[in-house]
């Protein structure tokens, strides 16, 4: 079954671009929902013999197949999601038919791409899928072919080719020096052929080309123009899925899989997730552009993430997988939020906004939760995620970063506060009078993830315990 979830994908792709086009374009929206409510149905199959994938094999380095653990389903069901509600997005703002068919053969190529990338068992089909998920966001953020997006997307370009490099150097380090590209192989490789200095300088090169592509500060640059710029539909995809999968997933699969944490491994992570969760949260503190300033936020959040991996511990570990459903769920709510908001009244400065709750209740209310559980309120589903890496972070020794992580969450309350009194509270601005509540195919989406966000808030101390210690 783990492979399906990679072939899939792609052979809908070449089905829907056989002839008969006119029909392929009516059905494609509901040919994928069915493919992303089946992805995320699959991951409650209990049989974990039905994740296992036969190993293939081209010559003496390269065996590959895939395999699903806890991290890797609770990815594919974020991917599921997040790709299901990008789905309506994209229904709202793409009209015309061609443009819709277009846009979800990018999602179909960049879903697979990602579950490929959740599933690899080698770190050479860990690269190629990346690049399969990366050229697919190009073209999505590009989607419109205007200035900003163009913009946008070269700059993902250019970090993105850095990253590639650096990625294709640790790669060449690690399967020349423990004969092959898989995970277990080089693993145990590298126990019998120890080699510090390889190890050492392979990491490093593997955990900056991540930390670019996860968008983490100081190699954020091209995050917020990119994110900004893309089409509505792309930016709740970008922000849900593709940065998580592409960048955090990854790092945490190479760092758990080969060789495990180093010391000085994880004092830069700590490092780097302490910096990007404080410095991203003023920079969205500043910001007046509601996609802009859900940007910066997302970086900081992501810091979260980190900050829980650097951990060291399974705790942490456990604390940063939840945080990783937890922020696709309430950052793609955000995301549609806007693209709500900017439907309805054509814009997306929010200190021009006033009153806009009671023209679009259910995008208010909606937009109150994810913010909420953003900024980790309790009994809200981000409460649960910044409390399990908080304690892993103090029980581990490092106190500092737990406070550091506390003061991050009271800057995310305080500028998730300042857009909700701007965009939606007070008194309904004059030229906001004739604005009416967005369409089915935003507030359906909105209203699924807030109540999920509300159901696992509420569910998670009962499971808690039992999801922890599958790490």
């Amino acid at each position: 079954m783990a492979a399906l979830l990679v072939l899939i994908p792609f052979l809908s792709v070449l089905i829907l671009n056989l002839p008969f086009r006119d029909f392929n374009r009516r059905a494609c929206f509901g040919a994928a929902a069915v493919l992303f409510l089946l992805q995320m149905g699959s991951v409650f199959v209990p049989d974990n013999s039905l994740w296992n994938a036969d190993q293939w094999g081209i010559g003496a380095f390269f065996n590959f197949g895939f395999k699903a653990d806890i991290l890797s389903k609770v990815v594919l069901f974020c991917i599921g999601l997040v790709s299901l509600v990008t789905l309506f997005t994209c229904r709202h703002f793409f009209k015309e038919a061609n443009r819709r068919f277009n846009f979800i053969n990018l999602l179909l190529i960049a879903a697979a791409g990602m579950n490929a990338i959740s599933l690899a068992q080698d770190i050479f089909s860990l690269y190629v899928f990346l690049e399969v998920t990366a050229v697919a966001s190009f073209i999505l953020i590009a989607f419109d072919r205007d200035i900003l997006g163009l913009e946008g997307a070269f700059k993902y370009i250019v970090l993105s080719g850095v990253a590639t490099v650096l990625m294709i150097a640790a790669i060449a380090l690690l399967v020349f020096s423990a004969g092959s590209a898989n995970f277990s192989a080089i693993h145990a490789g590298l126990l019998l052929k120890p080699n510090p200095l390889v190890i050492n300088l392979a990491l490093g090169l593997f955990i900056t080309a991540l930390l670019i592509k996860s968008g983490l500060m100081p190699f954020h640059g091209w995050l917020p123009d990119a994110y900004t710029a893309a089409p509505a539909p792309a930016s709740v995809f970008l922000a849900g899925a593709v940065t998580k999968v592409a960048g955090i997933y990854t790092l945490i699969r190479i760092l758990t899989s080969v060789p495990g944490f180093a010391n000085a491994s994880r004092d830069v992570l700590l490092f780097v997730g302490a910096f990007s969760a404080i410095l991203a949260a003023l920079a969205a503190l500043t910001q007046s552009d509601f996609k802009r300033m859900l940007s910066y936020s997302s970086i900081s959040q992501v810091g979260y993430i980190i900050l829980g991996v650097g951990s060291g511990t399974a705790l942490g570990l456990a604390g940063a997988t939840l945080h990783i459903f937890n922020h696709a769920v309430f950052k793609s709510l955000l995301f549609i939020n806007g693209a709500a908001v900017e439907s309805q009244t054509g814009s997306r400065d929010i200190d021009k906004m006033s009153g806009l709750s009671r023209r679009m209740p259910w995008t208010g209310l909606t937009s109150i939760l994810g913010s909420l559980s953003c900024a980790g309120i309790p009994p809200l589903a981000g409460f649960w995620s910044k409390l399990v890496i908080i304690i892993a972070l103090w029980l581990a020794g490092y106190k500092v970063y737990a406070v550091i992580a506390i003061l991050g969450s009271l800057l995310t309350l305080a500028y998730f506060l300042a857009l909700q009194r701007k965009a939606f509270f007070g008194k309904l601005g004059d030229e906001f009078q004739q604005v009416k509540e967005a369409g089915v195919d935003l507030i359906f989406p909105a209203l699924l993830l807030g109540g999920l966000i509300v159901g696992v808030g509420v569910l998670t101390p009962f499971v808690l315990d039992k999801f922890i210690k599958q790490f």
